[in-house]
């Protein structure tokens, strides 16, 4: 498993930081999930943890809290990894999709699409 690091990002607030090289397709971290099920999902768009947790299930009606770092990887048009819902073992798996050297912040693309340059549902920074 890749070494990493949280540090504060400007306009973005904490983010997930290579602290050493990660080469192209390394799994960089298995995050375990706690699963809200369909009929809590609204409950938890009311709370703080609205800005932190992934559409989950094959409909995705269902919501998925990220445990380890997972929660916190932040978003990028370009990113330099994508995350994998693996649905059965409940485990959301970042993995880089280029190389990324030490120091770099990690970040993934919110829309969990190849390609997808659409906005997010929030203000970039």
């Amino acid at each position: 498993m890749a070494r990493l690091e949280i540090r504060e990002v400007p306009g973005k607030g904490r983010g997930v930081f290579a602290l050493d090289p990660i080469l192209e397709g390394t799994v960089i971290e298995d995050c375990p999930v706690i699963v809200v099920p369909e009929d809590e999902l609204q409950l938890l768009g009311s709370t703080i943890l609205s800005n932190y947790f992934f559409r989950w299930g094959p409909c995705e009606d269902e919501a998925a809290v990220a445990l380890g770092y997972g929660s916190l990887y932040n978003h990028a048009r370009e990113p330099n990894a994508i995350y994998v819902r693996k649905y059965e073992a409940r485990l959301l798996s970042f993995v880089s999709i280029r190389p990324i050297a030490a120091g770099e912040e990690i970040t993934v693309n919110y829309h969990g699409g190849f390609g997808d340059r659409s906005p997010p549902w929030f203000e970039e920074a």
